[in-house]
């Protein structure tokens, strides 16, 4: 991948891969891309395979968009914008800015608008954060209270015109391309009445997971104390599916995190330090209208027993002194789980597991049969991992990407494509670093 310049600060992408068996508008939309969003609110669609740079949209000039998510995996994104905390002056006057963040949603097959909407404080209250999530707009308080509300249904309420990418429009006095600077796309869903309500609940900073078969969702009761505690819930009565408390007994710097498997088996990833556990998600015998919650198999980190642990010290007068110390289970001189993702077309499981050795850490990614959890190949990273540093790691059937950040806002790419031989199986490495 080439370059990046400093004019085209990478914020955030997605790997869009090609369609199958689907009729496209234009040839472009048949190539797998790399969907990246710019610190200067483009967007761009980049050849997965060339670099090429397919498509580019101007967003906007009224926000500063920043993240990048799948609403619908290979369906549809988000980009949700900084939130507005409003000027220094104004926050010092007691101003509040109406509206708290933006949300640009697009369709990916093909590339077109679905729409920009606002968050705005006036309707939803005082709102801390928001987002998309499977056509559900998701919108969290300081409370802890999560809402839940169709992003369909305010689409069809409150759009206030439908937009298309290159065509000409005029808005609010002034005319444009929509997806052209300077003009971009306006804001063309605003929200003028509080739309239908489907769910609330409150939980420890706002931690709320929905999946299953049946529907089911995961919640961390809303008490400090009860951090790292999660309950699994049936979304139909609230009630506790049997075994549903999960708490993973572990010392660490860093929480264990809990999901829903994006494998839509209606199973559940567990993930600490030293260990992934699935679960399953299983009718209570004789009693269909329970569930319970049960171990499928668990992913253990490579560890060796520390030789020296609780050895006896003997003193000069011949005391002899046990020394009794724990070792953390993230400690970064044993192997540590810092990222699970799971590729569906390959139906994988992939483990980042991560080692310090002397100065600088070492990493592995390891594919996993998704059905049993057997390891079926393990490749070393060739960059060095550190730890201080923010890391994400996306596997996407034949490509691997490691994104880092390090201080002032520096990034390295590394791009991995692994290539099937007839006699084994090769993975070549490429990087890109920008400033």
């Amino acid at each position: 991948m080439p370059k990046c310049s400093k004019s085209e600060k990478i914020e955030d992408a997605l790997l869009w891969e090609c369609p199958v068996g689907e009729i496209l508008p234009n040839s472009s939309d048949y190539k797998s891309s790399l969907i990246a969003l710019t610190a200067h609110n483009w967007l761009f669609r980049i050849s997965a395979t060339t670099g090429k740079v397919l498509e580019k949209i101007y967003l906007a000039s009224y926000c500063k968009f920043r993240y990048l998510s799948w609403d619908t995996p290979q369906e549809v994104i988000a980009v949700k914008s900084a939130q507005n905390k409003g000027s220094v002056l104004a926050r010092q006057a007691g101003i509040q800015q109406p509206v708290l963040l933006y949300l640009a949603v697009f369709h990916v097959l093909p590339f077109s608008l679905i729409g920009i909407l606002e968050i705005n404080k006036k309707i939803f209250g005082n709102v801390t954060d928001a987002t998309l999530s499977h056509g559900i707009l998701i919108v969290m308080y300081s409370s802890g209270l999560v809402r839940l509300y169709s992003f369909q249904a305010i689409t069809e309420q409150f759009m206030q015109q439908k937009l298309d990418l290159g065509c000409a429009c005029r808005w609010g006095g002034t005319a444009g391309t929509v997806g052209e600077a300077p003009f971009g796309i306006p804001c063309n869903i605003k929200i003028t009445d509080t739309p239908p309500l489907l769910f609330e609940v409150s939980s420890l900073e706002n931690a709320f997971q929905i999946g299953g078969h049946p529907w089911h969702y995961i919640i961390t009761p809303n008490k400090k104390k009860q951090k790292g505690v999660f309950h699994i819930c049936a979304l139909k009565d609230n009630s506790l599916a049997k075994n549903g408390i999960q708490e993973m007994e572990c010392c660490s710097l860093e929480s264990d995190w809990i999901y829903f498997h994006p494998d839509a088996s209606g199973r559940i990833i567990h993930v600490g330090p030293n260990q992934v556990k699935v679960l399953k998600l299983n009718e209570v015998e004789n009693n269909s209208a329970q569930h319970q919650i049960s171990e499928d198999f668990v992913i253990l980190a490579n560890r060796e027993k520390n030789k020296n642990e609780n050895l006896p010290t003997v003193t000069a007068s011949g005391r002899v002194v046990k020394k009794n110390f724990n070792l953390l289970d993230d400690d970064p001189e044993q192997e540590t789980f810092k990222i699970v993702d799971y590729e569906d077309e390959l139906d994988l499981l992939s483990v980042v597991a991560v080692t310090q050795i002397d100065a600088e850490g070492k990493a592995h990614l390891d594919f996993h049969c998704n059905e049993y959890g057997t390891l079926l190949k393990s490749i070393p990273l060739v960059e060095s991992w550190d730890v201080t540093y923010s890391h994400e790691v996306y596997f996407d059937r034949d490509l691997v990407l490691h994104i880092e950040q390090k201080p002032s806002r520096v990034f390295s790419c590394y791009v991995y494509q692994m290539v099937c031989d007839p006699g084994e199986e090769e993975t070549t490495n490429r990087s890109c670093e920008k400033e």
